[in-house]
């Protein structure tokens, strides 16, 4: 065989792979899962999912310190942190609701501790004479519960921190997953009225999350990307490797980033009560 017919024939298959490699294709951990195909090519952005954080929410927050995961750095010089960037679990929706009450964190709670909520804990600090270190430990949570008031359960987990736009036809029969690029929602439908509703976050300019009318093809509790080794729980695949899921990157530092393609949610609550009641074959609606 003449050496450029092996190259005609290597070319098309090296760029057969590389087209695969892109978008937010995901595979299950675990011999014998199925395996997405490819969504939409492109080259990755820097700015994708992390990695999901450790810890299960508690069902309810408690105003005693007792939080889950290990803190990345102590408060102050011999005091434990008792909440940190990383760590995430219902008290630190708690910290996030006080604080928005005093006007330092801007956003619903999500129950993740990230840089946002670091500045928000430095703001709180620097406003009573605290050693400003961005953790929580005891001697900041005890003045922030005595400043502020016990969260109500909407301010805990508020309808949206983004408004919802008015419907888009095609969502208004059946059971229906209405995504919104222009208001940047998601809104669980059935039968035209809204049930739930939670804030969203698409694919960057390379990897553009696909509009359209599709249905839910199947529902993954949990799954694991392997081109991108991000977490991706709660997942309920649309579009081949496009899926609404948990993203805990855009609960970190919310639309600073993107994904490769898949709709983020921020609100795993939420998202765990929508992952109960949608059914595969439920229709999903994309759109501006």
């Amino acid at each position: 065989m003449h050496r450029t017919s092996v190259i005609r024939r290597v070319v098309p298959a090296m760029a057969a792979v590389a087209l695969a490699a892109t978008g937010c294709t995901a595979q299950a951990v675990g011999a014998g899962a199925p395996s997405a195909p490819p969504a939409t090519a492109g080259t990755p952005s820097p700015a994708t999912d992390g990695t999901e954080p450790s810890g299960t929410p508690s069902s309810q927050p408690s105003s005693q310190p007792s939080p889950t995961g290990s803190p990345a750095a102590s408060a102050s010089p011999g005091k434990k942190a008792l909440m940190a960037e990383g760590t995430e679990n219902e008290q630190v929706r708690e910290l996030q609701a006080r604080l928005r009450q005093g006007g330092h964190f801007h956003r619903s709670p999500t129950s993740f501790y990230g840089s946002m909520t670091a500045k928000a804990v430095s703001s709180f600090q620097r406003t009573q004479s605290l050693p400003v270190t961005g953790t929580v430990d005891e001697a900041t949570w005890r003045s922030l519960v005595g400043a502020t008031r016990t969260p109500t359960a909407d301010e805990l987990r508020p309808p949206t921190t983004n408004e919802l736009d008015a419907p888009d036809a095609r969502c208004m029969t059946g059971r229906v997953l209405c995504i919104s690029k222009e208001s940047r929602t998601l809104a669980w439908m059935i039968d035209g009225k809204v049930v739930s509703a939670m804030d969203v976050r698409f694919g960057s300019v390379n990897t553009p999350t696909r509009e359209g009318i599709f249905k839910v093809d199947r529902k993954e509790r949990t799954w694991k990307s392997t081109l991108y080794h991000s977490d991706m729980p709660y997942s309920m695949f649309f579009s081949r490797g496009q899926a609404v899921h948990y993203s805990s990157d855009f609960a970190a530092r919310g639309y600073n980033g993107g994904s490769h393609g898949c709709v983020n949610v921020r609100d795993k609550g939420k998202l765990a009560a929508l992952f109960d009641q949608v059914k595969v074959g439920d229709k999903v609606v994309v759109h501006w």
